[in-house]
């Protein structure tokens, strides 16, 4: 670096820099248990990250730690790439990753995942106010963690990629059991045994011959990959060199071939710890001399050494604008790269041809039918289409819900149905269709209904509450009962013994003579938790018949327990004909909660149909899950005199395979 350069005044980058002992602060006594929880709700699954720029770092850290602590292959994505190939999202969690949430691609990068995937979507960002919370704001299933930052980055991400990146390997480290896995003070980061700025006093030769080369290739560990991929981000973005990067082993099947024949055009960058420093010594030693050669050896691969070596390269990359006399922080950003940075993806990029009709695609999937299964497609789009013409023709006096997925989104925690769906209800009931709700909770849906719904409304709601075991009016709060039940005593000690041996319950409730819920760890999945559960009671001899899943618990019933009870109840005492009734859920084939309600004549699927192809479809579109599904039905539930209601769905040639809503 020359004198003159030295002497000049901090740019706006470098200002930017001094800034990050307060973003680290910050990040290191934020509040992240909510963000800590969608983590470990991910931790049986691969995950996408998706970033753009400083965000993509963050969203390669996120899946680099997802790999290194769970095992499970995860990519970082660019949201084009989520654009383009929405379906990645229906098979893995996404987390979404934007500072300011402007960017047009991770706004429409959302708007596909959620679109096409049953998966709650994640959103980690910095702004309360953007375009992008708009959109987390009016879409259902999408999670945002909000962690604002005071002030804005400049051209490249700054504050807010370390910001994120601490709150993300914060969220690791403290799940594998490391309380503060980070210093309390930025100033303690180590590279190897130097601080940074020791580290970076080293580099200052070598960044001259980068420099002067106008190149920089970067080999690395693959453990070390987030902190690559920023460098390339910056240094590519900042038009400040051509830069190229490549694992250790990549460097060596033929990259090397540069150092033979454009020696001039060679500066190399190490990225390396323990484990393949030996493979570094070892592959430097042979080069022929006279390239100039630098090495970011890290102590190991934890959070906090991911960390620091983020923060170097950072510098490294203020040291690289100083000697070339260019501010990183505030290019010259030319008209048409604004123009193509803001284009209109939605107009641009047509969403993906579905496979076919959504409604046959989800019986597919709940079939097993995936690719490269064969399909009869003929026999599916006959039984999708004699369902559709039969329901669509037939008139109801009576419709039953499941609560939880259907009238509100289900969650852990007690709440009512939105407005939109209360109002709904009441238009229902008003017209004189009789109206029951059936629901694995208890006394809590008649004090969420209490809430909401007129008082006249209410006295003639049904619900079959603790799934189907307790029928009542809506205005009547559930009794406890006087008998037990030596079934349910034997399964909740079993229960208990499973918590004790480290299985993940959170919470467990024994409500005589109905049934045990069982709920685990918030966001952990309870397809997986359903076998163990089973399998503990397979071993004690006890039916497995009776076990139920939900999206958020495990419900083990006594026998005769069933949410058609309910279904029963209304044939039996408002003297309606069973082709009659319709009823709705989100968990349609077997074990999940609605199985037994959706085995119903008429039935629809708001998430999950059934196995069968004669009842309870999903022929809501595809985008529309759980309560957007629910209000898609009810919107063409159309009154008619004699307190009687019809569907008026659209017929397959009128909807068209893309289901427009």
């Amino acid at each position: 670096m020359t004198s003159s350069n030295m002497l000049l005044p901090p740019n706006h980058y470098e200002g930017e820099l001094t800034q990050l002992g307060d973003s680290y602060s910050a990040a290191c006594s934020a509040d992240i248990e909510a963000l800590k929880l969608a983590i470990a709700s991910t931790a049986e699954a691969s995950m996408i990250g998706v970033g753009s720029g400083g965000s993509f770092t963050v969203a390669s850290l996120l899946c680099s730690l997802h790999e290194a602590y769970t095992g499970r292959v995860s990519r970082p994505s660019t949201p084009l790439e989520i654009i383009c190939t929405p379906a990645l999202a229906s098979s893995s969690p996404v987390f979404l990753v934007s500072a300011e949430g402007k960017n047009p691609d991770i706004v429409e990068a959302l708007e596909r995942a959620r679109r096409f995937s049953s998966r709650t979507v994640h959103v980690l960002t910095n702004r309360r106010d953007s375009p992008l919370m708009t959109h987390v704001k009016s879409l259902p299933g999408v999670k945002p963690y909000v962690f604002e930052l005071v002030k804005k980055d400049g051209y490249l991400a700054t504050n807010s990629l370390l910001l994120d990146a601490v709150l993300v390997a914060r969220a690791y480290g403290e799940l594998n059991g490391i309380p503060h896995p980070m210093p309390p003070d930025i100033a303690a980061l180590r590279i190897g045994e130097q601080s940074v700025q020791e580290w970076l006093a080293g580099a200052q030769s070598f960044i001259a011959d980068a420099v002067r080369r106008g190149v920089l290739t970067v080999v690395y560990s693959p453990l070390l990959r987030a902190i690559a991929t920023d460098l390339e981000s910056k240094l590519s973005e900042g038009a400040l060199l051509h830069i190229q990067l490549a694992d250790l082993r990549s460097y060596a099947h033929g990259r090397h071939l540069w150092l033979a024949q454009r020696p001039q055009d060679c500066a190399i960058l190490a990225l390396v710890e323990p484990s393949l420093e030996k493979l570094w010594d070892g592959m430097r030693s042979k080069f022929p001399g006279g390239i100039p050669t630098l090495t970011m050896s890290l102590s190991g691969t934890d959070p906090v050494h991911l960390i620091a070596g983020l923060v170097a390269q950072m510098h490294l990359v203020a040291s690289v604008g100083r000697e070339l006399g260019t501010d990183p922080g505030r290019p010259e950003v030319p008209t048409y790269g604004r123009q193509i940075h803001y284009a209109n993806l939605r107009d641009v990029i047509p969403l993906p041809m579905p496979a076919g009709p959504a409604e046959e695609q989800s019986k597919y999937d709940v079939l097993g039918a995936h690719w490269p299964s064969q399909r009869d497609h003929g026999a599916m789009r006959r039984a999708a289409r004699a369902f559709a013409d039969t329901i669509r023709t037939q008139r109801f006096k009576a419709v039953v819900f499941d609560y939880d997925g259907t009238l509100c989104s289900s969650q852990s925690n007690d709440a009512p149905p939105p407005p939109s769906v209360v109002d709904h209800l009441v238009r229902l009931v008003r017209a004189g269709i009789v109206v029951g709700i059936a629901s694995g909770r208890g006394g809590s849906i008649q004090a969420c209904l209490q809430d909401v719904m007129p008082d006249d409304v209410l006295s003639k709601v049904r619900l079959g509450l603790y799934n189907g075991g307790w029928i009542a009016a809506a205005d009547v709060p559930p009794t406890p009962a006087a008998e037990t039940s030596e079934f349910l005593s034997h399964v909740t000690r079993i229960v208990v013994r499973l918590k004790s041996q480290g299985v993940p319950i959170l919470a467990h409730r024994t409500t005589h003579p109905f049934q045990v819920s069982v709920r685990f760890r918030e966001g952990l999945p309870t397809d997986g938790m359903w076998f163990v559960i089973a399998d503990a009671l397979r071993q004690a001899g006890l039916d497995l018949s009776t076990m139920v899943r939900s999206k958020h618990s495990v419900d083990i019933l006594a026998k005769g327990v069933s949410k058609s009870a309910l279904v029963a109840d209304i044939i039996q005492k408002d003297k309606i004909d069973p082709y009659e009734i319709l009823t709705m859920g989100d968990q349609g084939a077997w074990p999940g909660n609605d199985a037994a309600l959706l085995e119903h004549r008429y039935s629809l699927s708001v998430d999950m149909p059934s196995r069968r192809l004669d009842r309870a479809w999903k022929l809501a579109p595809a985008e529309k899950r759980d309560v957007d599904a629910t209000l898609w039905y009810l919107d063409r539930m159309v009154l008619e005199d004699g307190s009687v209601f019809r569907l008026t769905f659209p017929d397959a040639a009128d909807r068209g395979d893309t289901q427009d809503a």
